[in-house]
């Protein structure tokens, strides 16, 4: 890596997808594209669809909805979940419905049940009643009307699936994300909070505002007193992750649990601490907030910043400790190369730390390439027995309850998508260094696609 944060490192172009490229705007602002991405994208690809907590008795069921297909997620033993079309294999009727407003329908039970002729199936997926079945003489064999199965598995304390049923097995489909990941153990993560809502945007561009650094400057300025805030983003077949660039003895600092720099590391570690936990209220515990406010007094002035990132997260780890929350140990390197997020290909990113995490999922809304479904979602580890009772809470744009920072994203949002289709604009054209994930996130729509490959600028 580079001896400065300014320039980019002199090995970068050896790297996959790192020279410049553009982009296409059809991804982005057209139905047709949008339609087909139903049959050549969401059918064929892993998606995760829910928590394994979310579901913890069996009988527990809910659904995943994601362009016309409707999912239902059953948990059907204590080790098992099955997943299934949500339509009923007589007329065609949705079994569940969700409400109006709802981020989705769920419920507990052994058998769903038609509400349009009464057909029922129950858990297993079997078709268990059909009235006055005798009526057909022939046909309607056991097979035939026994609900159509989806792939489904867990990694990471989520629940995928995968409507392909020839698809790759899932532990396969995330790497190496999954190898990089695996020592957060992040299944022993729970909800602090969720939001979701309804955006102006594609689906791409909500994803692509937050799968790198190059922004957080000019966007989110207040952020650039406590430091250096540019990053890196690489390519990792399907995915891609970002992290931030540090010196050569600062490696650790390119994850999410980031020191503060300038003059004095240790006062500046404790107002960014402040400054997130107040207005984004995302990539921080309070018990790192507390941990780093007693900086100063903990350590003396001139004290090397490797040194300060030390003590900080020895500190914060040891005092979770002591109430019950053991963080995982990490290796030096794992957290260097892991980053601060990963980019999961193709709707879903996860932000991840020792003691906890911010996600993305970003889902098309019907077939208008114009909105989209966004969903944030901060997790960390509690004590066993006190993590908090949480739902998906429908959060508008304007609502307070994004705090501060997020409503800048929000705002960048809207505004791409309308200058996407400006007769001036040509196509997106990423930082070959610090945008890298965004020509990844397109280089491997193109290979489902069949259009819109990035192409060379030059």
């Amino acid at each position: 890596m580079s001896e400065t944060l300014d320039n980019v490192p002199e090995t970068a172009p050896a790297e996959p997808l790192s020279e410049p490229m553009t982009i296409g705007v059809e991804a982005y602002v057209s139905e047709e594209y949008a339609r087909a991405e139903g049959d050549r994208l969401w059918s064929r690809v892993w998606q995760q669809a829910a928590r394994v907590e979310e579901l913890p008795e069996v009988g527990d069921w809910l659904t995943y909805d994601i362009a016309d297909d409707s999912i239902i997620v059953v948990r059907t033993a204590r080790d098992r979940f099955r997943a299934y079309h949500n339509v009923c294999s007589h007329r065609g009727r949705r079994l569940v419905d969700t409400p109006p407003g709802a981020h989705d329908a769920r419920g507990h039970g052994r058998q769903f049940v038609c509400g349009f002729h009464g057909w029922r199936y129950g858990i297993d997926g079997d078709c268990t009643h059909v009235p006055e079945r005798e009526d057909w003489p022939c046909g309607l064999t056991d097979e035939r009307i026994a609900l159509k199965r989806v792939e489904v598995d867990t990694w990471g304390g989520w629940i995928w699936i995968n409507m392909d049923p020839d698809c790759e097995p899932l532990g396969d489909y995330l790497e190496p994300a999954a190898s990089l990941l695996d020592p957060f153990h992040l299944e022993d993560m729970r909800y602090r909070w969720r939001r979701w809502l309804v955006f102006d945007c594609n689906w791409k561009v909500a994803f692509e505002a937050f799968m790198e650094t190059y922004h957080v400057p000019y966007t989110h300025p207040e952020f650039m007193k406590f430091g250096g805030f540019l990053g890196w983003a690489r390519s990792h077949g399907r995915h891609s992750n970002i992290g931030y660039d540090a010196p050569k003895n600062m490696d650790e600092n390119q994850a999410k649990l980031r020191l503060g720099t300038g003059d004095d590391p240790r006062v500046s570690t404790a107002e960014l601490q402040d400054f997130t936990w107040e207005n984004a209220n995302t990539n921080t515990t309070w018990t790192l907030v507390e941990a780093a406010q007693e900086l100063v007094k903990d350590l003396p002035a001139e004290t090397p910043a490797h040194e300060v990132l030390a003590h900080w997260l020895a500190t914060a780890r040891k005092r979770d400790a002591e109430r019950g929350v053991v963080w995982p140990t990490v290796p030096p390197e794992i957290t260097a190369r892991s980053g601060t997020a990963w980019q999961i290909f193709p709707n879903f990113q996860i932000g991840h730390a020792p003691n906890n995490m911010l996600c993305y999922r970003f889902r098309p809304y019907g077939h208008d390439p114009d909105k989209c479904v966004f969903e944030a979602a901060v997790y960390e580890l509690f004590p066993p027995g006190e993590e908090p009772e949480t739902e998906w809470i429908h959060t508008p744009q304007d609502d307070p309850g994004w705090r501060t920072v997020l409503p800048q994203d929000f705002s960048n949002m809207a505004a791409v998508q309308q200058g996407m289709k400006s007769r001036g604009f040509s196509g997106p054209k990423p930082n070959p260094y610090r945008e890298r994930s965004v020509v990844n996130l397109h280089h491997n729509l193109a290979e489902y696609m069949g259009t819109g490959a990035p192409r060379g600028l030059a």
